[in-house]
């Protein structure tokens, strides 16, 4: 099976608020299960391993992870065995993403959080070598200069007519690429997903342009955090556009931009076009955590 074809996504107008035109990118359609921007990250980074003859796939990610499901399952589709060091003593059970991981063959090892700041270091990596032998590193999130790569293929000659290009940002790979593929009269502005106040200066390592901003006011406290208000969001926008929002990353994202709009601190353009970067495989474990507070759940 061929799966990194190309292909570009379908944009959905959402609507007219305040005068400022919304329309949605559906890259989360892009493959049922490689969707969004892991589809864009693994790209590249997939048919790089193949060159070099890798026949081994090793990354890193939490135990909610969407990069982990993602390369699993490429994986898979291609052959290639797939390694997850997955972070966190207090995760360790089994939850719905790191199933679905399991199920697709990928192999689980976790690891402290301690030894996960590690992750960077070369005495480190050579530690992994001496464990799992030969193998195609991929680093947290996929982010790297080929996901970057990738990722500059999600905006099309059909997006120039758009003033903004919205989109969350993790680790700033995704960001990187739109902002490098953006036009001249475009503006991209990132939602910090995560408490990261470092953010910009992980994009810049990818990018020297200057089109971009980030806003850092909708985490919702960090990664994978949640509010009963963002979840009821995510519940009115399903029932109002009926389209499917992650909690992790675009529903804080559509939170943020659809919050500033009402409010009337949106100080951009007005033809704002947004990335759905995918992430629905989080839903049914966020819903496990939502149903343990006694929240209400995510509806698809």
């Amino acid at each position: 099976m061929y799966l990194f074809k190309s292909q570009s996504s379908v944009n959905q107008f959402l609507t007219t608020m305040n005068g400022f035109e919304i329309t949605l990118k559906r890259e989360d359609q892009l493959h049922p299960k490689v969707s969004g921007n892991k589809f864009r990250k693994l790209k590249y980074n997939f048919k790089q391993a193949q060159q070099e003859g890798h026949q081994t796939i090793l990354t890193f990610g939490g135990p909610f992870s969407n990069h982990l499901p993602a390369t699993a399952t490429a994986g898979k589709i291609k052959g290639l065995k797939t390694i997850g060091l997955v972070r966190g003593e207090e995760e360790r059970q089994m939850n719905p993403t790191l199933q679905f991981c399991k199920d697709q063959g990928m192999t689980l090892f976790p690891i402290s959080r301690a030894e996960y700041r590690q992750k960077d270091q070369p005495y480190w990596r050579l530690s992994l070598q001496k464990k799992w032998g030969d193998f195609y590193l991929l680093p947290e999130g996929g982010t790297n200069t080929l996901a970057v790569k990738g990722c500059k293929e999600i905006l099309t000659k059909e997006d120039a007519d758009f003033d903004i290009i919205a989109c969350s940002t993790g680790t700033g790979g995704t960001l990187a690429g739109l902002i490098e593929s953006a036009l001249p009269h475009q503006e991209v502005i990132g939602f910090n997903a995560l408490r990261n106040l470092k953010i910009k200066d992980d994009i810049k390592k990818w990018t020297t342009k200057e089109n971009w901003t980030i806003n850092n006011d909708y985490t919702f406290g960090g990664y994978a955090k949640v509010t009963p208000k963002l979840i009821d969001f995510i519940n009115i926008f399903y029932k109002n556009f009926k389209t499917p929002l992650d909690p992790v990353y675009t529903g804080k994202l559509l939170f943020g931009i659809f919050d500033l709009i009402k409010n009337k601190e949106w100080l951009l353009a007005k033809k704002i076009l947004i990335i759905h970067t995918g992430g629905l495989q989080g839903i049914e474990g966020m819903n496990l955590k939502l149903s343990k507070k006694k929240w209400p759940k995510i509806t698809t």
